[in-house]
């Protein structure tokens, strides 16, 4: 097979391919994510996290208030809770009811409690552009 046929079949491939190519692309993009909850906790005081903060994203994921719940654990709250067990005790219960953990890396190295928090089943990674694609993307915001 000479060099022009290869060419000529991949191209053949590739148009084949683009429909189905587009089609995923285009279901990702169309994502109902109206259901979807994102909860940005920032504070470092402990009475807000149990009142407020674990209070609601326990409640909202066990009830089915909202279809996914995810948790992302940013600035002073990463010192927290690495410190404080009824909190870490009420993390784990999350995680098994299916509450998305996450934790800002540099806001974790920050503290050093890095470690601590991949121990707590949190997934721990920059997430200056997730934050963001997550909001563009629709997901709903709770800040706290």
């Amino acid at each position: 097979m000479n060099i022009h046929t290869r060419i000529c079949a991949m191209a053949v491939i590739l148009l084949m391919a683009t429909p189905f190519l587009a089609q995923a692309s285009s279901l990702a993009e169309t994502e109902d994510l109206s259901n979807s909850l994102l909860v940005l906790w920032t504070s470092g005081d402990k009475e807000v996290a149990q009142n407020m903060v674990f209070m609601y994203v326990y409640n909202a994921k066990k009830n089915k208030w909202w279809g996914r719940v995810r948790m992302l654990i940013w600035g002073p709250s990463a010192k927290l809770l690495s410190e404080d067990k009824d909190l870490q005790a009420g993390l784990t219960q999350m995680k098994e009811i299916g509450v998305e953990l996450y934790a800002c890396k540099a806001c974790a190295d920050r503290y050093g409690v890095g470690e601590k928090l991949i121990e707590l089943g949190v997934t721990v990674k920059y997430t200056g552009t997730d934050l963001t694609d997550w909001l563009k993307a629709g997901w709903i915001n709770l800040t706290i």
